[in-house]
């Protein structure tokens, strides 16, 4: 499917050339009935001679509605500009052709209407007047048609002209990431919400599960409609209308997107690749205030150009767009940025969240670059410096097919940078940057715990700051190239031992004697400090149960063993029974008891013991 978009000056005839081409009025507000005046998106649809279906996108061209005109815009396959011949070229006609060059629209034609009102001389001048316009544009050689949607004149040279220019028109792109900008959002009596727009990205299908951002409202698809047809399925590039249910039309909104759970985040910084257009009446400022469009969202900002002072007409420049409101964008996705009056310029979002950036920073300008227009391996590598990702995300963050990325993933093999584990990619650079974050926290610990063999690992973790499943992936390679040990429950450093001062030795040794000759009742005062106590635990020399008891490992065992041929005669022990068995006190039975339970060893049932079963 395709999707052709009208662009032209107020009151050239655009929807009324819609109209005749389709017989659908593409006028579907009373306001815009009433004043011949489109003030938001017209829908209409058609079959070409070739029996391709299109959809057309009908814009107003009134100034103060170009940023309606920008939210049609948006997921163009076709522009068709429109300019009426006893006009000419008028200022929203070269506003609406550059805001078609900074959207990137790949291809489109001209339609000279109205030509029933003059003569043919006339239409030569207009079209003249037309080609200076047109020169140095996206249109420049692109087809001009004279036509008359009054009287039908050249009509079936435009859809010849159509089908033409679709037939070396690539399909949009299947990234496995259905995206749906919202332009419009109503209640139908019987079904619930229905939103429409340009599906791009991805398919959708009756059943899926959805989620609309910003907002991260959770819903699932009831019925898919395209040309006011019921379908199972729509393919990208195709104009869409939706049912969702779980989610109150009252909740949505022009310039959230409907896309699959998990696949969209709110967006409130951006890194543009900027072209100003050349009717700007005046440079730009760093730190400008401006108006942010993409698709079908909008939202106030501020500018940073990172490598001038100032935008001149016609100038390129990377910038950073600081949003006041969240947006859902993807890089690729291109935006444009206006004034109150005036449109600025516009191009591609490159890079999402970015952190504030130095200002004319070489380093960073240079990155910028490859995120824009690096090879597809210069730009996995700089995503996976991120993190590890898998393939599909991957690709589809990237908007590259995947048999693009595959080439990519390739010539990274070739380099030995790229790292493969359990379905995800990492780059050998972020592997060394992360463990370098995971030694130093265990160094660290090892250092502030001299007499701890390893660091405990979800210690290591939080420290580091990975989540779970990153950092298991990043310690299972780390230990592969033995940079670090697993010891018991936590990390160490290959061949770390711990080295104990004299007199901490003879500290533990007392402390062994104490509790061995203690036995069921060992001591509870003048126990070595925590550290020692703990290294002692470590090395299994002692266990420590709750209340401050700790008991002699070799006593400790003892005890468990004779729990266990007791419950296996008497089918359960009391506490007074344990007392009573090891000749000792409640609280010592009762530190011992509980300790069990946590060790999992018995299971507490009413006032009595039981073995857990194995």
């Amino acid at each position: 499917m395709y999707v052709i978009g009208t662009a032209g000056h107020v009151d050239h005839g655009k929807s009324t050339l819609v109209q005749a081409l389709t017989g659908i009025d593409p006028d579907r507000l009373r306001e815009e009935k009433e004043r011949g005046l489109t003030i938001d998106l017209g829908f209409a649809w058609l079959s070409l001679p070739s029996g391709r279906q299109v959809s057309i996108v009908d814009v107003p061209g009134h100034e103060r509605f170009i940023k309606n005109m920008l939210a049609g815009a948006g997921g163009v396959d076709i522009a068709m500009l429109v300019v009426a011949a006893d006009e000419g070229p008028m200022p929203q006609t070269r506003e609406h052709l550059a805001i078609l060059d900074l959207l990137d629209v790949p291809a489109g034609l001209t339609v000279i209407t109205k030509s029933d009102l003059v003569d043919d001389d006339y239409l030569d001048l207009v079209e003249a007047e037309l080609a200076e316009t047109l020169a140095g544009s996206r249109l420049e050689n692109a087809p001009v048609i004279r036509a008359s949607a009054t009287t039908g004149k050249g009509l079936p040279d435009i859809l010849a002209a159509l089908d033409a220019l679709l037939g070396s028109t690539p399909a949009k792109r299947d990234l496995g990431r259905p995206r749906l900008p919202i332009d419009r959002a109503f209640t139908v009596q019987g079904f619930g919400a229905v939103v429409t727009g340009t599906l791009v990205d991805g398919a959708l299908e009756v059943g899926q599960d959805v989620e609309v951002q910003p907002g991260r409202l959770r819903g699932r698809v009831r019925g898919l409609q395209r040309h006011r047809e019921k379908v199972d399925r729509l393919e990208p590039g195709t104009r869409a209308a939706v049912n969702v249910s779980g989610i109150r039309a009252e909740e949505l909104e022009r310039g959230m997107v409907l896309a699959r759970p998990g696949t969209l985040r709110p967006v409130r910084v951006v890194d543009v690749r900027l072209r100003a257009t050349g009717l700007l009446p005046h440079p730009v400022a760093h730190s400008a205030g401006i108006t942010f469009l993409c698709a079908t969202s909008e939202s106030q900002g501020q500018l940073r150009l990172l490598d001038r002072d100032e935008l001149l007409p016609g100038d390129e420049c990377w910038a950073q767009v600081r949003l006041e409101s969240v947006v859902a964008v993807v890089p690729g996705d291109r935006c444009v940025l206006r004034t109150t009056n005036d449109t600025i310029g516009g191009g591609p979002i490159v890079a999402l969240n970015p952190p504030r950036h130095r200002r004319k920073h070489p380093d960073t300008l240079e990155a910028l670059r490859r995120k824009a227009e690096g090879t597809v391996a210069d730009r996995v590598l700089d995503e996976l410096l991120a993190g590890p990702t898998d393939s599909r995300s991957l690709a589809a963050h990237l908007a590259v097919e995947p048999g693009e990325l595959e080439v990519g993933l390739n010539e990274l093999r070739r380099e030995t940078v790229l790292l493969e584990r359990d379905g995800k990619l990492l780059s050998t650079a972020w592997l060394g940057i992360a463990l370098g974050r995971i030694l130093a926290e265990v160094r660290a610990f090892l250092a502030a715990n001299p007499l701890r063999e390893h660091a405990p690992r979800e210690h290591v973790r939080s420290g580091s700051g990975f989540d779970a499943p990153t950092f298991d992936l990043a310690v299972a390679l780390a230990v592969e190239q033995d940079r670090l040990q697993e010891r018991g429950a936590g990390l160490t450093l290959p061949g770390y031992q711990v080295e104990i001062p004299a007199e901490t030795r003879q500290t533990i040794d007392k402390a062994v004697a104490a509790l061995r000759e203690g036995g069921y009742s060992p001591p509870t005062e003048d126990l070595p400090p925590p550290d020692v106590l703990a290294y002692m635990a470590g090395r299994g020399m002692v266990e420590i149960t709750r209340g401050g008891v700790v008991f002699d490992a070799g006593v400790y065992q003892d005890m468990v063993q004779q729990v266990r041929k007791f419950v296996e005669a008497n089918g359960e022990i009391t506490l007074a029974q344990t007392r009573d068995l090891f000749g000792t006190s409640r609280k010592y039975a009762q530190a011992f008891l509980e300790h069990l339970d946590e060790q999992r060893i018995t299971r507490r049932v009413g006032d009595s013991r039981v073995l857990r079963s194995a």
